[in-house]
């Protein structure tokens, strides 16, 4: 895996391209320049715990036989005072429409954030993480 950074003003903006030629913007916070031109790196961090669980948790309803028809994920992170400020707590919150059964959707979770999802199992290093979700009919 590899991934190309380009500086894209005399601050900190950043355009970064995977492989494949996929791009994400990335802007540093306001107190070293940053203007809000892109995703901070440590809201990459929770972009990439939310997504690699999302697709994991697909997988395993589908696997289950689950009729998912949308996911959301919303994650909340906390971080420690002292630098370097990793996060210490992060919560993601799910929030799955279809006929599910609410079981299934449980062990898909707990599955995906304890066993599959290599962003979660990175992330435990240093942070609790915790989980919750609701079905919408």
């Amino acid at each position: 895996m590899k991934v190309f950074l380009e500086r894209e003003n005399d601050a900190v903006h950043f355009t970064i391209r995977n492989a494949h030629g996929n791009t994400v913007s990335v802007d540093g916070s306001p107190d070293v320049g940053g203007k809000g031109l892109g995703a901070r790196p440590t809201e990459l961090v929770l972009m990439g715990a939310a997504s690699c669980s999302a697709i994991d948790i697909i997988s395993i309803l589908k696997k289950m036989k689950q009729p998912l028809e949308d996911i959301r994920v919303e994650v909340e992170g906390t971080k420690q005072e002292e630098i370097p400020r990793v996060f210490v707590k992060i919560h993601m919150h799910y929030i799955l429409k279809g006929d599910l059964k609410e079981l299934k959707v449980a062990r898909a979770i707990d599955l995906s954030v304890k066993k599959y999802c290599t962003v979660s199992k990175m992330l435990e290093k240093t942070a609790e993480i915790t989980t919750s979700f609701e079905l919408i009919k």
